[in-house]
């Protein structure tokens, strides 16, 4: 009789908020997105606006009904101990798996395993990816306002996503677009709330603070219901498949299931204190609402509020002593008398996370596995002795690798002195990067800029064309043996192709101190290069100056590899670009993850910037496009390998020692007349100054069958 009153309430319940048969979103999704490919746009737009109201309204389902079943099939409150103790574990169990799939088949209106996508279709919707094709197609359909709101929605959680940044620039400037069409359409309320209430208790508005603050962390509280609710999906193996004889016991599936789940419990305050777009979650989220609330409900006047908010914030931090000191003074005011409870949901809050940790470092200790735990405020007391030894050696392991790190960047001294180090590894979000300024004067870069056009009005071999990687800028390249050969004919100065060489020994010097110290660094090419922008096409331009890329290997994006094999120059190790002038738009230097989208750091260019980086697949690269002016930079490769050392190096030292042996004879020839340089080979090295580059490699797969000997000016960044 109870069963069939429970049936009826759900059916109840259902049929109130169930509009009908659910379509499941990953056939809704799959649909749309081959709408999208053929171009029917309007089909496109409805079917992919069906997969996410089918997506969200899958949550909302799962949500009601394991709420509704939580009341109506508790496991308390039932039958007494008497009799066998499966039947009263399992009976409960079997009753509460009975009412989630009967309230979850009245509300889908199909059966609930129709709605088990998989996963690569899940990150794609935890990633907002349905939004991305609809601001295609809602911008093919000409509905703009709808086309921003989408773009803004996919741009919230993916701020590093290259082509939507420029839409999102290409929506700004168009006409009849207005600013509040740039919303988010998924909009988490607890965090529009959360950073209301900063901005007022940054202010010192504390009755405004409060009521944001309230708000926020009632919202908060709530998300993490709805989160833990998800967190009962089936059982996610790690394992695609394992041997028969591997299989768990009941028990211990069991076990393997249920900890799973109290991890992913765990897990949910770290999904709700991290805002969308970012990496990281905001420290001690909840606590840190009862923190302010307590400053900013004492600085109304509302002392009683204010304590209760200090006890609720003692629950996660018990000695926390500028709280205590407070309480007391709460004390003082309110009377001795006077009870401080905690709140109660905080108190709920702190209880069954301190249940579940014990029960989660409980299976780690007894049944393996590893366990994250998200909270700063774990009492250290529950956790096992014996983990605690493994969490310290953790701890001792990573502050070891920090110091290691920091050793390593902080090597020195520099081979030069005045040059600074503004970026580094840890700046940068990456391994093996660096950025240096004033590696170059003004003066130098100013000579380097002059070779440049001087190059170029004798034309041969540096005659602007247009560039191999787009077709909206001029390139034009020189190698320091065309620069010393010009100098010979007396179409560039000799100091400033003789510049050029010591620019990019210097470079060499620095980066073989900074990042390979005791071991050679040999030049593998050097290409003094310039890109211009085309002014008559940058109008509408999406592309970039330089694709992403690494500098030794064949970047596979989709395969999150880099294969070092050729035609990939295999024998680099470390890059490098000294720049020379900032009188330009656009051009800098940005590095990526494996992906080629997510950006991870950006370089402007200045003259007498140096950027050196290892060359593999660490350190993928690419360079934006150069909307206006003109760049010019020195890109460096290095080798370890003497065998792949730069031969037109070599020549070129070899000319202009010769040029400085004819210099020194006795009878004076050639010593003043056709020397324009006035700049002999035992000049000391150039001073210092700033350096900050950038370092580009070809395009990946493009045809590099020559010998190293003879690199050509394509080989350029």
């Amino acid at each position: 009789m109870a069963s069939l009153l429970l049936l009826l309430l759900l059916a109840a319940a259902a049929a109130a908020t169930s509009p009908g048969r659910l379509v499941p979103y990953d056939l809704l999704y799959a649909d749309g997105v081959r709408a999208y490919f053929a171009r029917d746009w309007g089909r496109a737009a409805e079917l992919l606006q069906r997969a996410l109201h089918s997506y969200a309204g899958l949550r909302a389902a799962r949500r009601a009904c394991r709420a509704a079943c939580r009341r109506e099939a508790a496991f308390l409150g039932g039958p007494g101990a008497a009799g066998p103790w499966e039947a009263a574990l399992f009976g409960r169990v079997l009753q509460r798996a009975d009412c989630l799939q009967h309230c979850l088949g009245l509300r889908l209106g199909v059966a609930p395993s129709a709605h088990r996508a998989s996963h690569a279709v899940r990150r794609d919707f935890e990633q907002r990816e349905p939004y991305n094709y609809l601001q295609v197609a809602f911008f093919q359909l000409k509905k703009l306002d709808r086309a921003v709101s989408a773009a803004h929605t996919f741009f919230v959680a993916n701020p590093q996503h290259l082509q939507m940044r420029e839409d999102i620039e290409k929506y700004r400037r168009m006409s009849g677009v207005k600013s509040d069409n740039f919303r988010d359409l998924e909009a988490a309320p607890h965090w529009e709330a959360y950073e209301a209430g900063v901005q007022h208790y940054n202010a010192d508005e504390y009755l405004q603070a409060v009521a944001r603050l309230e708000e926020s962390l009632t919202e908060a509280l709530a998300a993490l219901e709805e989160c833990r609710a998800l967190c009962e999906g089936p059982w996610e193996d790690e394992e695609e498949e394992e041997e028969e004889e591997m299989q768990p016991g009941l028990y211990e599936a069991i076990a393997a299931h249920y900890i799973q789940v109290l991890k992913c419990r765990q897990q949910c305050v770290l999904e709700i204190a991290t805002k969308p777009g970012q990496i990281s979650a905001t420290e001690d989220f909840i606590p840190s609402h009862l923190d302010l609330l307590q400053f900013a409900y004492d600085q109304v006047g509302n002392q009683a509020l204010a304590a209760e908010c200090a006890a609720s914030y003692l629950l996660f931090y018990p000695t926390d002593e500028p709280m205590l000191e407070k309480m007391k003074e709460y004390r003082t005011e309110l009377g001795e008398d006077t009870a401080f409870a905690a709140r109660e949901s905080i108190q709920h809050y702190v209880q069954r996370s301190l249940m579940e940790k014990k029960l989660i470092y409980y299976a780690v200790e007894h049944l393996g596995g590893t366990f994250n735990d998200p909270d700063l405020w774990t009492p250290d007391e529950l956790i096992p002795e014996n983990l605690k030894e493994k969490h310290r050696e953790d701890q001792e392991k990573q502050k070891q690798e920090t110091l290691d790190v920091e050793e390593r960047e902080k090597r020195g001294p520099l081979p030069f002195e005045g040059i600074a180090v503004v970026m580094d590894s840890r700046r940068m979000n990456g391994t093996q990067r660096v950025v240096f300024d004033r590696v170059l004067t003004e003066s130098e870069c100013k000579d380097l800029l002059r070779l440049t056009k001087a190059a170029g009005e004798a034309g041969d071999g540096y005659r602007a064309r247009r560039s191999p990687h787009t077709p909206h800028e001029r390139f034009e390249g020189l190698t320091v043996l065309r620069a010393v050969q010009l100098a010979q004919n007396g179409d560039v100065d000799w100091r400033d192709a003789k510049l050029l060489l010591q620019a990019s020994e210097k470079s060499r010097k620095i980066i073989e101190s900074y990042f390979t110290p005791g071991k050679k660094l040999h030049f593998s090419f050097t290409h003094l290069v310039c890109r211009t922008a085309v002014d008559e096409e940058q109008e509408g331009r999406m592309d970039l100056s330089h694709p992403v890329h690494a500098d030794n290997c064949l970047l596979d994006p989709e395969g999150q590899e880099c294969w070092r094999e050729p035609p990939a120059y295999v024998y680099r190790d470390y890059s490098g670009i000294l720049y020379l002038n900032d009188d330009f738009q656009g051009g800098g230097l940005f590095f990526t993850e494996m992906d080629t989208v997510t950006v991870t750091a950006e370089v402007h260019p200045k003259c007498g910037r140096l950027v050196a980086f290892s060359s593999g697949k660490e350190n993928p690269h690419g360079v934006w496009a150069v909307s206006r002016g003109r760049r010019c930079a020195i890109a460096l490769w290095y080798t370890h390998s003497q065998e792949h050392a730069e031969q037109e190096r070599v020549k070129a030292e070899e000319l202009m020692e010769q040029r400085a042996v004819e210099q020194d004879r006795p009878d004076g020839e050639e010593r003043q007349g056709t020397d324009r340089s006035g700049r002999s080979s035992s000049e000391p090295p150039l001073p210092n100054s700033g350096a900050r580059a950038t370092s580009r490699r070809q395009k990946p797969g493009s045809d590099r069958t020559q010998h190293p000997k003879e690199l050509r000016v394509r080989d350029e960044f």
